[in-house]
């Protein structure tokens, strides 16, 4: 099979990478998914200080389902819908844009770089060839993105799908929050209860996931900022050439 072949016959590995258009456009993309990185670490570390007593700053930080649910009885609506939709919604452009800018490059590079999102973007790849619009509402996360980017979807279906997807997740949350209110205001009360024990925790399995990380290739922010570098090395042992990527 020719290698435009290949491309046609596999919906996720069919864009043409184009690379950055410039460094300082790289650059303000690449810096943005590290801060993002960054500033999710920190609510990670500081749940049990954070998670009622800021319930919005906590969520700001990092919107991910658990944060939502141990937030969302100290939240008005408006606030868990508005800033958890806009904290969900900001780092997906970030990696569709990755996705399109290196193509399958970028694909191999994140399955390689990240011992996190490797065997689950290996996994999410697979499951994207064959149901793509529907992956991208129900799990619109980082890959997710970049493997829209990389397939070459148009903007247009990427944001309608994004949309959809993030607020009906918060729905599903808001309303599955309530039907397991009993065990959830038992953890809430055991947090309160032990804050500086759990935010020990906390910090030590941010910590871990950081260790994990570095130890399989650098970790994702090391990685981030070489992010060029090292897929032109990958296509180099490849043997694709230097315009390719």
């Amino acid at each position: 099979m020719t290698a435009d072949a290949e491309d046609t016959a596999d919906p996720v590995r069919s864009a043409r990478p184009q690379g950055p258009p410039n460094d300082t456009t790289r650059n303000l993309v690449v810096g943005a998914c590290i801060a993002l990185f960054v500033v999710s670490l920190v609510g990670d570390s500081f749940l049990s200080v954070l998670y009622d007593r800021q319930p919005e700053l906590f969520i700001a930080l990092n919107s991910r389902n658990r944060n939502l649910v141990l937030a969302k009885p100290y939240l008005a609506w408006w606030a868990f819908f508005g800033i958890g939709a806009a904290r969900l919604l900001l780092s997906d452009p970030l990696f569709f844009v990755l996705g399109r800018w290196y193509g399958d490059a970028g694909i191999r590079w994140l399955e390689r770089r990240s011992a996190t999102y490797g065997p689950m973007a290996r996994a999410a790849e697979r499951w994207f060839g064959k149901a793509s619009y529907p992956l991208i509402v129900i799990a619109p996360n980082n890959y997710i993105c970049l493997f829209a980017g990389a397939s070459g979807m148009p903007v247009p279906v990427f944001a309608v799908l994004n949309v959809v997807g993030t607020f009906g997740r918060l729905t599903v949350l808001w309303f599955v929050t309530d039907s397991v209110s009993e065990p959830l205001d038992w953890l809430r009360e055991l947090i309160s209860e032990n804050r500086l024990p759990f935010f020990v925790l906390s910090v030590a399995l941010v910590g871990v996931s950081l260790f994990l990380d570095r130890r399989a290739g650098g970790g994702e922010v090391d990685g981030l900022l070489h992010m060029d570098e090292e897929i032109r090395e990958m296509e180099a042992e490849r043997g694709a050439g230097p315009d390719d990527v």
